[in-house]
């Protein structure tokens, strides 16, 4: 059982994607695990997939599996000399064409930019390294002028400033590898550059219940559209590499807080991902500021905070997962921490259902009786969702029939999803939860737990008891 509340996603590399690796990963605190389609072929992943749902089973410990998509990464052609250099204030074009670009001359194959673009507009390009203003346009040529200058290499990505572009967040590579994803039964594809609702809603339609919908928040238009996007997604993941270029850094720590709260008011998981601890790709320690930016996201109530080349190239995986692991159990242990999530429960918006009545009381019958855990059976993993959003200082247990919908509940925060039958009766629910609170949970006599179910048992959307039992 783990003993801190938020969730560690480790993204699977060269580093990480021997069995062996991934298991002292997951041992170390990795709760859930990102494949990146951006790199590695369908054979690597299926191998990595085989290998994780045998961890679990192992252990039995479910594990999330995330499917991160690559979507519509713009980028710059190939040059004469491999890269040409941009001088401060010179004039440079950009030609519609998949010819090889010289000095001066940028080729790209994306005619959506000469679509949307207009004087003024601000392209970055190479994570923002490098920087120019559009001068001039026609259709298919821009005259741009250098702002920020330095060598553009080959393949250098491109990101567009305050533009929507006329393209949807997935290509046709992406169809086809959320295809084998959903083939592996990922738990959750994350779609890469989402703009709007509906490039969730088209998502939507290919992928329906097979798996959850992860948005990555990367672009100034989605957060302008978030509302819209988190009612349709299933989770959201704040993707700062991509966000810090677009936005002005000074931005990324208020949207990243925005992103947190708005997630969670919806009761939907939230990932911080992006250079939470990059100095350890090398180093085997991070740094300060590090150390305190994976706090932050904690004290701001993330579900989970995400490792990417730490894990997937890094030299130290292994020692990465466990600072972070101390990072995060350091900040929970701080009193301040849970003050703040009781302050901020009394502002989360409630449905009147049952189901939201019974999660709302969770946390004050908790802080009253100091209960040690709320047992919840769950079919779809919603009423365990809408507990664990409030914050309880309790361990939040998702009983469920479903391996898919305990696999999933691995990411929500404070879960520990157990998969076990639905109790014949109120009675024999009792006696399972005196025998679970024991044997796994290492309770003891006389300890308080609550218990929330639907009685029939086994229906979906029908929680509306709530039991506060003793352990004999």
């Amino acid at each position: 059982m783990r003993t801190r509340f938020s969730k560690i996603l480790a993204t699977v590399g060269p580093a990480s994607s021997a069995p062996d690796t991934l298991r002292l990963l997951n041992d170390v605190g990795v709760d859930a695990f990102r494949l990146n389609f951006s790199h590695g072929s369908h054979e690597d992943h299926a191998r990595t997939v085989k290998a994780i749902r045998k961890i679990e089973k192992d252990t039995n410990r479910p594990i999330t599996i995330v499917a991160d998509m690559q979507g519509p990464k713009l980028r710059v052609g190939t040059f004469e000399k491999g890269q040409i250099e941009l001088r401060y204030g010179e004039t440079v074009t950009m030609e519609l064409s998949d010819a090889v670009g010289t000095d001066g001359i940028i080729c790209v194959s994306h005619p959506e930019l000469f679509e949307v673009l207009s004087e003024g507009d601000i392209l970055k390009f190479d994570d923002g390294k490098l920087m120019a203003t559009v001068l001039e346009t026609a259709a298919k040529t821009l005259k741009l002028r250098v702002d920020v200058p330095g060598r553009l290499g080959n393949k250098k990505g491109i990101n567009v400033v305050s533009v929507v572009l006329p393209m949807s967040a997935m290509t046709e590579k992406d169809r086809v590898d959320m295809a084998f994803a959903l083939e592996q039964e990922v738990d959750y594809i994350a779609l890469s550059f989402v703009q709007t609702e509906k490039d969730v809603t088209d998502a939507r339609a290919i992928i329906g219940d097979k798996a959850g919908i992860i948005v990555k928040i990367e672009k100034p238009s989605a957060v302008e559209d978030l509302d819209a996007i988190l009612n349709a997604a299933d989770a959201a993941m704040v993707a700062r590499g991509d966000l810090g270029v677009e936005l002005p850094l000074e931005r990324v720590p208020v949207v990243q807080r925005e992103i947190i709260r708005k997630a969670r008011a919806r009761g939907k998981p939230v990932i911080v991902a992006t250079h939470m601890l990059e100095s350890m790709i090398d180093a085997p320690t991070p740094t300060r500021a590090e150390a305190s930016d994976v706090a932050t996201a904690i004290y701001q109530g993330a579900d989970a905070v995400m490792l990417s080349a730490e894990t997937a190239v890094g030299r130290h995986p292994a020692t990465a997962v466990a600072i972070m692991d101390r990072i995060i159990k350091a900040a929970e242990s701080d009193p301040e921490f849970w003050a703040e999530f009781a302050s901020n429960a009394k502002k989360l918006p409630h449905n009147a259902t049952p189901e939201d009545a019974i999660s709302r009381s969770v946390r004050g019958i908790a802080q009253t009786l100091g209960c040690k855990a709320v047992l919840g059976y769950t079919l779809t993993g919603s009423t365990v969702q809408r507990i664990s959003r409030q914050r309880p200082p309790c361990r939040v247990i998702g009983l469920t029939p479903s391996q898919k919908t305990a696999s999933r509940l691995a990411l929500s925060w404070g879960v520990t999803p157990i998969v076990t039958q639905d109790p014949k009766s109120f009675d024999d629910m009792l006696e399972r939860v005196q025998t679970v609170s024991k044997n796994t949970l290492g309770l003891e006599t006389g300890d308080s737990v609550m218990v929330a179910a639907g009685i029939p048992f086994g229906r979906p959307g029908t929680t509306d008891t709530l039991k506060i039992l003793t352990i004999e």
